[in-house]
């Protein structure tokens, strides 16, 4: 037989060639075959939601298969393009009712299956399945032996995860479809993490290490809770004992650890306080002691932790030695000694330089008991006894004391995986009999007893991923010593990667069940190996120098935790099985606690969640959240908001339906009649995070029946005007088409309200400012800017307004008042002459009359009868003021004449005033062309809807409370809105305006080519050249609409006798608005001062007469108070005394008020008495002086002969300094300087008082004569220094001597650096060959004490203190108590 070789070079027959070469042929054919048919074959398009988590719930995976493709094989193919493992979850059609699983392994193909061919797309979606979350395929490419693996394997990644998805990261992290749902799936390593909850990682490090040692756990399980006895929720070791449970029994990847915090006493701001690992373990070993008292584990921690060692000093001399017995739950090992280059290479060389003991010698030495005098000795520690569970603390925080910063010591320092302890054991018995009594160092002392090596005084704040380096390092460990009793073997490694400032820590823990090792980073648990422990040795692959720590990887162990190896004491972890009864109890109530965790998070992600409005018959608008489930129907949805919006008993639920609403535009998007019974996910269109619509419960009267609503439909509010009696009717609602014409359109209005189609006025309010006449026939809504939602009034009479112009029509002011009439509530001053009843009147006389307002019934007087009562009452009060005088008004006796001549009141403005007798009781002026009257009759209900914050009588009474409003406050409706805090919500008020319509800013016609002009000095002053002094206005202006009624609202916090409503035009002037105030008040407008009032009952004062009430909006109030309101050319001023030598130099006396004209002379002649009545203070006119008042800087020097607004410039809210002289008055004229001088004297360390000095020039010459004077210093040791900052200028005195600038080189001291060009300046002087008092460094640190102290409290300097680290307790009564002292 011929033989041939084959591919392996092995001689095969010939025929078997042949065989297998024609096989070849025919599989090659039968695949080509089967390509064809797959192209000619239709094909199915198919679109997956994944809708397991929120952040893949918009992600759409796309899939073309043929329609012969099986059920199992679209699993397969989905598996393999979402990256979850295929049977982890199930697809379910997502365009139907019918939600019921595909089956995974079924053998049908699509096409039986119901899917449509032939690019018709089917819908699916990916869910959970049995409510478990998918499994990401990476979590299962894990499971092979890590050992098999490169160090880039991301099973052996260790350290802080990367965000970014880069290599050596936990595939969860790595994956980008990773999200917060991965932890709801137990990691493969069979261990579960815990989640951070901010910065608590170095929590999470602690509880898993103790967590992983049996013999901590065991012991936790034993100790069994009484309920009867204490709070769970408080109880540490039961919110261990529960943590431990789920950690052991959870399925879940993560677990929270917000329950054991809590019963730390921690609230949510201790998750962003990041503490040392360290000083945790202890502060918890102390607090779960004190929780375990006269229990069986009381003394567990002792048993497992606690070692005992000797401190002792041993005389040279005599061999006399002291010591004491020191216990310690951790032995602290420096890394690198303090002043050394090198750090100590091992643990056991840190050991060995623990135990090292020092020399006292020189001024060091010790005195001996024996010898009876000082000696050299020796002193150093002894090991006595090591814990069960040896926890060593690396040292690597540290303080450079070059740049005065922590530091982290980053060195490298080997540990080797088994310890023998017995070279550093003290095996001496004797004890001395100088025997001191044994401390127990315990949680205060961090288990030292050695305050230079054991304290820990560096902990980090921040906890900052400062990266991981995985570099190998190149260096033979050292040899271990023979194993003896004494050998401990490393089971946990606590890891911190960052610097001083922050960082991250995980734990590297060996498992004691299979000796594998893991990394126990938060909620991310995977295998690591030996050489990844290595790598957390620290430093760098150098050399050991200074600063090579500076270059090493910032990852590094921190803390290491030995097992002492003893057969007879090494524990194991208790099986399930094994556990004592208490525990099985728990595990099976956490079980049952997490499936109803399950269970719920399937509702919720199967809950639809949208807004809901309701219209209430009775509680108005109303708003919350609906939550229904998917595959509840229409009309259980509408069962559910019924109860929801509590309609029982109003509303039968046959009356109630759910509608489409855009809440944005008030528009109803569409009904859905014959849909009851469809699912509540297919009319949403499935769960979705948020809703681009809403939804609302719509109500009908029995009666009554519902109007459908269809998409692409448009919603008009049509408000009826009626011209006759000048009312605009509440809304009806109609509902067009866009392309409906507006002959269509009237019709449609006239079918709803009954009016005349031919004579009616359709006008559309587009927006705030535009008002537009419909008039052409043919035009479209849509072409007339008709949108979802749309406000429009008609009217529908046979009156002439349809011949005149639109913007001439009383149609079109009608429309103009209604957008701009406000509702204000005005509290009048209790001290008004007569109370409101006889005040005020709400009625018209004869035929004309509009009908009385509710709450306003009964015997009126009319506005003559109040005209003639309150004129004759401001006349006896006049004649009251001039018989006595009152000088707290702080203006001339002309001026206070002037403005209480009650003839002010017969000058009120009026544009009709011819018609006063038909007027209305509620307006000074009856003509007027415009006046809402209360539609449906529905003021009394509306009124009842406004209620006003109550204000005390101090507040009300209290003018120094208040201030004038600034200069700026009310310079436009802009900066005003910025201090309102009004609602703008849309509230229906009583004369039937909404105030979303009425706060709508439009400038009538008459305004329109007005120019305003703000900021004027005579407008600062609080009057406009347009008035007279008295308020008036000098022009005839338009009238604008004014109507006031009492406030008829049942409630207690306003005196319904003393307040208004007032609906006002809010283009009024203040001028106006006052005038029209007067009959109200009783006094003349300037007899009366206006107060807006703002958010927490802040008031400012309205001075500006020209500005109108524009920034004014509905239901803002105002308050009235009696007093003489400034005229033009007077300024209110406050007066504060300046004090130089006291600690606080400004005080505030009193307001008062300065005129344009006025001399600096007659203003303190005003002044005094108002000073002596209110102040008690009793001056003299020569021995007072003002001056300008900047801040808290006194200025220039005010001069009696200075004229205000000529010499001065006064502005509104001006301040001034009132400085009481003990000699005459030396300033005599504006060339001189007046300059504040303070002496030094360093040979004391003292500050003298300040002095003032007037110089004639601005000489430095003559202010050296001047110092040299009143000090007696030589002129040529004399030197000063400008003061720094605001006065007084303080200054430490260990600084004032080097940081000034003393004795500048110049010869003027309006140059540079000194700048002295006005009165005020601080000066402090020295007398340059006194020296500087010698201090020790305990008095300079007591004088740097109080001197921080004065200058904190005068708050001229606060120095800069970083955020102080808040230090680790663990609270064992729930809760840290309630301090009022501290910060």
């Amino acid at each position: 037989m011929e033989m041939v070789p084959s591919e392996e070079n092995q001689f095969v027959p010939k025929e078997d060639v042949f065989w297998s070469c024609r096989q070849s042929i025919f599989d090659e054919m039968k695949r080509i075959s089967q390509i064809q048919n797959a192209a000619e074959e239709p094909r199915v398009l198919c679109i997956i939601q994944d809708t397991t988590s929120a952040k893949t719930v918009n992600e759409r995976l796309t899939l073309n298969l043929p329609a012969s493709t099986t059920l199992s094989k679209l699993h397969e193919d989905v598996a393999q393009k979402a990256g979850y493992v295929n049977g982890t979850f199930g697809l379910a059609w997502g365009n139907s009712a019918d939600m019921a699983p595909l089956e995974h392994n079924s053998v049908m193909s699509l096409s039986d299956s119901g899917f449509e061919p032939g690019g018709k797309r089917n819908f699916l979606q990916l869910t959970d399945k049995d409510g478990e979350q998918p499994q990401i395929v990476s979590d299962e490419s894990g499971t092979a032996d890590s050992s098999g693996l490169d160090d880039s394997s991301q099973e052996r990644f260790i350290g802080p995860l990367p965000r970014d998805g880069s290599a050596g990261g936990s595939g969860d992290y790595s994956s980008p479809s990773y999200s917060y749902s991965s932890i709801l799936s137990k990691s493969e390593t069979g261990y579960v993490g815990l989640v951070n909850q901010a910065m608590t990682c170095y929590l999470n490090s602690l509880l898993q290490t103790l967590f992983m040692t049996p013999e901590f756990r065991n012991a936790l399980y034993n100790w069994e809770f009484e309920e009867s006895e204490e709070d769970p929720v408080t109880s540490i070791p039961y919110q261990l004992q529960r943590l431990f449970v789920l950690l052991q029994t959870s399925k879940k990847r993560a677990i929270e650890t917000t329950d054991v915090t809590r019963s730390f006493g921690w609230d949510s701001s201790e998750a962003w306080q990041q503490h040392d690992v360290q000083e945790l373990c202890r502060v918890m070993f102390d607090a779960l002691e004190q929780k375990w008292k006269q229990t069986e584990q009381a003394d567990l921690i002792n048993q497992l932790y606690q070692g005992k060692l000797k401190d002792y000093v041993r005389c040279l001399e005599c061999g006399y030695e002291s010591w004491r017995i020191d216990t310690y739950l951790d032995i602290p090992l420096v890394i690198r000694p303090f002043g050394a280059s090198q750090a100590y290479g091992s643990v056991e060389e840190a050991l060995q330089a623990f135990i090292q003991p020092e020399t006292l010698d020189g001024p060091n030495q010790y005195f001996c008991e024996r010898c009876k005098k000082k000696c050299d000795a020796r002193k150093g520690l002894r090991f006595l006894h090591f814990p069960y569970l040896l926890t060593l603390q690396l040292k690597r925080f540290d303080f450079d004391y070059t740049t005065m910063h922590r530091i982290k010591l980053n060195d490298r320092m080997t540990f080797p995986e088994e310890l023998d302890m017995s070279p550093f054991i003290d095996v001496e018995d004797e004890k001395s009999p100088q025997t001191e009594s044994c401390t127990d160092s315990g949680a205060e002392n961090e288990g030292s007893c050695h305050s230079d090596q054991m304290s820990n005084d560096f902990s980090t704040d921040d906890c900052v991923d400062e990266g991981i380096c995985l570099d190998s390092t190149s260096s033979t460990e050292r040899a271990l010593k023979p194993k003896s009793l004494l050998t401990f073997e490393l089971f946990s490694v606590m890891v911190h990667s960052g610097s001083a400032a922050g960082g991250h820590y995980y734990a590297c823990i060996r498992s004691f069940s299979d000796g594998q090792w893991y990394s126990f980073n938060d909620q991310h648990v995977s295998k690591i190996t030996q050489d990844d422990i290595r790598k957390t040795y620290g430093g760098s692959s150098g050399s050991r120098g200074y600063y090579s720590s500076a270059f090493a990887s910032s990852t590094n162990a921190y803390m290491l935790i030995y097992r002492l190896k003893d057969p007879s004491r090494n524990a194991k972890f208790s099986a399930v099985e094994d556990f004592p009864e208490h525990i099985k109890s728990l595990v099976q109530k956490e079980k049952e606690s997490e499936e109803q965790e399950k269970r719920q998070r399937e509702i919720e992600r199967n809950t639809c969640k949208i807004k809901l409005f309701c219209m209430h018959p009775v509680k108005m608008m109303l708003e919350s959240k609906l939550e229904v489930h998917k595959d509840k129907t229409l009309s259980e949805a509408t069962e559910m908001a019924y109860k929801l919006m509590e309609l029982e008993g109003v509303a039968p639920l046959d009356c109630c339906r759910l509608v489409k609403y855009d809440e944005f535009h008030e528009y109803l998007e569409r009904s859905y009649e014959g849909e009851e019974d469809t699912p509540m996910g297919l009319l949403l269109g499935g769960v979705k995070s948020s809703y681009m619509f809403d939804l609302l419960l719509e109500t009908r009267r029995p009666e009554q029946v519902f109007q459908p609503y269809k998409t692409g439909e448009v919603m008009v509010k049509v408000h009826v005007v009626d011209l006759k009696s000048e009312t605009i009717a509440s809304p009806i609602s109609v509902r067009a088409y866009l392309n409906q014409t507006i002959t269509e359109f009237k019709q449609l209005i006239a079918q709803a309200t009954g009016l005349s189609a031919e004579t009616m006025r359709v006008v559309l309010e587009r927006c705030y400012n535009d008002l537009r006449l419909l008039f052409v026939p043919n035009k479209t809504l849509k072409a007339e800017g008709f949108f979802r939602s749309n406000k429009v009034f008609v009217e529908s009479s046979e009156l002439t307004d349809h011949q005149v112009a639109f913007t001439d029509s009383l149609l079109w002011k009608l429309l103009d008042r209604h957008g701009n009439t406000i509702r204000l509530l005005v509290l009048l001053p209790e001290q008004s002459p007569g109370t409101l009843v006889n005040r005020t009147v709400c009625q018209k006389v004869g035929e004309d009359s509009d009908g009385p307002f509710d709450g306003s019934k009964g015997n009126r007087k009319s506005v003559e009868a109040i005209l003639e009562e309150s004129t004759e009452k401001l006349k006896n009060l006049s004649l009251l003021q001039q018989q006595q005088p009152q000088p707290q008004q702080g203006s001339s006796t002309s001026d206070s004449q002037k403005s209480s001549d009650a003839s002010d009141f017969e000058h009120i403005e009026s544009p009709t005033q011819e018609a006063a007798s038909n007027s209305s009781l509620c307006v000074a002026a009856d003509n007027r062309e415009l006046e809402n009257r209360i539609s449906c009759g529905a003021s009394a209900d509306i009124e009842t809807q406004f209620v006003c914050e109550e204000r005390s009588d101090s507040e009300v009474n209290n003018d120094r409370s208040t201030s004038s409003v600034d200069s700026d406050i009310l310079s436009s409706s802009h900066s005003s809105d910025t201090l309102c805090n009004a609602d703008s919500g849309p509230i229906q008020l009583a004369n039937g305006l909404d105030s979303h319509s009425i706060t709508s800013s439009r400038r009538s016609k008459a305004h329109e080519g007005k120019k305003e002009t703000w900021d004027t000095a005579e407008e600062d002053s609080g009057t406009d050249s347009e008035y007279d002094d008295n308020g008036k206005s000098k022009a005839e202006a338009p009238y604008l609409y004014f109507r006031a009624e009492p406030y008829s609202q049942d409630d207690a916090s306003w005196d319904t006798q003393k307040c208004l409503v007032v609906h006002v035009d809010k283009r009024i002037t203040l001028a106006a608005f006052k005038q029209n105030l007067e009959p109200y008040v009783g006094v003349s407008s300037t007899q009366f001062k206006v107060f807006r009032v703002y958010a927490n009952n802040q008031e400012f004062e309205s001075v500006r007469l020209n500005e109108t009430l524009s920034s004014f909006s509905d239901d803002n109030k105002i308050t009235i108070r009696l007093g003489r309101a400034l005229k033009k050319g007077e300024y209110r001023v406050k007066v504060y005394q300046l004090l130089v030598n006291e600690p606080e130099p400004c005080k505030f006396l009193v307001d008062t008020v300065f005129a344009k004209g006025m001399t600096v002379r007659q203003s303190k002649e005003e002044l005094l008495p108002q000073m002596k009545e209110q102040c008690k203070l009793d001056l003299s006119i020569d021995r007072v002086r003002l001056r300008k008042k900047t801040w808290k800087n006194p200025g220039t020097v005010f001069l009696d002969y200075h004229i205000y607004e000529e010499d001065i410039s006064i502005s509104s809210n001006w301040e001034v300094f009132l400085e009481v002289l003990d000699d005459p008055e030396k300033m005599k004229s504006m060339s001189q300087l007046a300059v504040l001088t303070r002496r030094w004297n360093p040979a004391t360390m003292k500050l003298g008082p300040f002095e003032e000095v007037i110089l004639e020039s601005s000489s430095v010459d003559e202010l050296k004569e001047k110092l040299s004077e009143i000090s007696g210093i030589p002129l040529e040791n004399l030197e000063f220094a400008k003061g720094r900052g605001t006065f007084p200028c303080d200054i430490s005195i260990l600084e004032i001597h080097q940081d000034l600038d003393w004795n500048p080189k110049v010869s003027t001291l309006n140059v540079w650096p000194l700048y002295i060009c006005d009165d005020g300046a601080v000066v402090f002087y020295r007398n340059s060959t006194e020296e500087p008092l010698e201090l020790s460094e305990d008095q300079r640190n007591e004088l740097m004490k109080k001197e921080s102290s004065r200058l904190l409290k005068t708050g001229h300097r606060v120095s800069y203190s970083p955020r102080k680290e808040k230090a680790l307790k663990i609270y064992l009564d729930g809760g840290p108590a309630k301090d009022p002292g501290q910060d």
